[in-house]
């Protein structure tokens, strides 16, 4: 057996995959253009960042000199490294390689990586029939499929459901907005004849992305217009969240009527918003959504949001559309006061979603615009309260929700590891 297998046999668990990336990705060193490419591998591993693989002949070998740098990891086997040499100073060992690819990941022979720590790593996606420029970061949280994936709850008994855990913990806390929407899945698949049109949910516990949620669904009533059901979503036997959902059979129009949709910029006119997954466009009016503690306005946000694919079932749609509603409400209580920005938000403000409700009032197709306005018309005692309305671009107002969520200075006393501290974006 190999020193390389024998450290393999330790680590039983220990995974990686190799996957295809479905962009253009590009490396930038301030304006300066390193490597290009529309074949990219990235390496998914346990517990690390993913890594983006170029091709060797789609890097711009003349910005890099090879040097005499040398490293071996137990894992996989010994790496060589280049510097870059166009600036000044140079940056050493920016790019690296495996001799001998291990067996894991065959497919890589030929590729090389960058320290995406050290340059910028772009992805830039091709939508079918759309011009517009999709460019996200990388490293991506990841794709509109994965946030899709943890949004389908799968069944695990009778009126039992599991959420997947996730392989992104650079933030590990999950998203209220991402249990109010397996909450809407779980109860749509326990009632499948009829439709999610509001819930409730508190969040009285933050949940990890490493492990996985349990939903468990109580049929409090079943009629044959109107049902009501309980979802409660538990990790590691403890309770996280719980919700009241009401679905319905349907009805034709009795009435029929809604608020005026905001006069707002639209989506061609609004800033890109790179939230870390792609296939999703997220763009802001007048850019609101800013990390600049500085800069100040009127404490409410303008959000377009479209997907690039369509999910299979209606009500994978009306999750897709809830999941997003808890993103603004804090951003907005901010933009008033100096001094509070969205990137001190787990840094040095531990913020949070408390709880949501929600009214889903038609249909909706996600891969088409929807503008979510979100004031925040409260602030105070540690808490902010927000109310949105969610339209599509002809002015059809789609889904009404409120939000209420947390403000506060950390616990010096508590580890701020433990409270999922850092300045990552999530979802």
């Amino acid at each position: 057996m190999t020193e390389i297998e024998s450290a393999w046999g330790k680590y039983p668990d220990y995974e990686i995959n190799l996957v295809p990336c479905d962009a253009t990705a590009r490396v930038w060193h301030g304006d300066t253009l390193l490597a290009e490419s529309e074949r990219c591998l990235r390496v998914e591993e346990t517990r690390h960042v993913d890594r983006l693989y170029f091709p060797i002949d789609d890097v711009r070998w003349e910005h890099f000199t090879e040097t005499d740098h040398h490293s071996v990891c137990p894992f996989k086997g010994e790496a060589d490294y280049w510097t870059l040499t166009v600036t000044d100073p140079a940056e050493e060992n920016v790019v690296w390689a495996y001799r001998t690819p291990f067996d894991e990941v065959g497919g890589i022979a030929g590729y090389v990586a960058f320290y995406q720590e050290r340059v910028r790593v772009e992805l830039e996606e091709h939508w079918p029939g759309d011009t517009d420029q999709h460019v996200t970061r990388f490293p991506a949280w990841g794709d509109a499929r994965d946030l899709l994936d943890l949004i389908d709850v799968q069944p695990a008994g009778p009126r039992r459901f599991v959420g997947a855990p996730y392989r992104d913990v650079s933030r590990n806390v999950v998203e209220g907005g991402q249990m109010l929407a397996q909450a809407i899945v779980a109860a749509s698949k326990t009632l499948p004849e009829q439709r999610v049109t509001s819930a409730y949910m508190i969040f009285s516990k933050s949940a990890a992305f490493d492990a996985p949620l349990d939903l468990d669904v109580d049929v409090l009533r079943a009629g044959r217009t109107f049902s009501t059901v309980e979802v409660r979503v538990n990790q590691d036997d403890q309770l996280r969240s719980t919700g009241l959902l009401l679905l319905d059979s349907g009805a034709p129009d009795t009435i029929s009527g809604n608020i005026e949709m905001p006069d707002v910029a639209g989506p061609d006119d609004a800033v890109p918003l790179d939230m870390r997954v792609t296939s999703r466009d997220i763009r802001v009016v007048d850019g609101a959504y800013s990390p600049d503690p500085d800069r100040v306005g009127p404490p409410e946000i303008y959000a377009w949001i479209r997907f690039r694919d369509a999910p299979p079932e209606p009500y994978l749609h009306t999750a897709l559309l809830a999941q997003p509603t808890t993103h603004w409400t804090i951003a907005a209580a901010m933009r008033p006061h100096p001094g509070f920005g969205e990137s001190m938000a787990h840094v040095t403000l531990s913020t949070g979603i408390m709880a949501v409700s929600i009214a889903v009032h038609d249909d909706v197709d996600v891969t088409e615009w929807l503008l979510y306005a979100n004031p925040a018309i409260h602030a105070g005692r540690g808490l902010t309260q927000g109310e949105g309305h969610v339209f599509t671009q002809d002015g059809r107002l789609v889904a009404s929700y409120t939000v209420q969520a947390m403000i506060r200075g950390f616990n010096t006393e508590r580890d701020p590891a433990a409270l999922g501290l850092d300045a990552t974006n999530a979802m």
